[in-house]
């Protein structure tokens, strides 16, 4: 993961609801070569019974579609990306983050 383990894009709806971007390296096993690839983490928010807000991987029913428009924009982002640069290879660039209303 780039940047001390920031995203390099995130997604939020509803306010507790984010998808974010991360960018990691890696050792081709074909070639030994350095690889760049992209992961995706899914979270939402709650607080707790002590009014603490805590992190999930776990969704409500009513949070799916949310979380699918969220991963949708994601794949956008990938798909807009490649197609600016041209060769997959993103260059590093600040964290950006976009409130999705839903």
């Amino acid at each position: 993961m780039t940047d001390g383990n920031k995203p390099i894009k995130k997604f939020r709806a509803a306010g507790v609801l984010s998808v974010a971007v991360w960018e990691n390296t890696g050792t081709s096993k074909r070639t030994g070569e350095p690889v760049k690839f992209h992961t995706i983490s899914t979270d939402r928010r709650y607080k707790n019974k002590d009014g603490e807000w805590k992190s999930t991987g776990t969704l409500r029913i009513n949070d799916i579609p949310k979380m699918v428009l969220l991963l949708q924009k994601a794949y956008e982002y990938f798909v807009l990306k490649d197609t600016n640069n041209g060769n997959g290879n993103s260059e590093t660039i600040p964290v950006n983050e976009e409130e999705i209303v839903v």
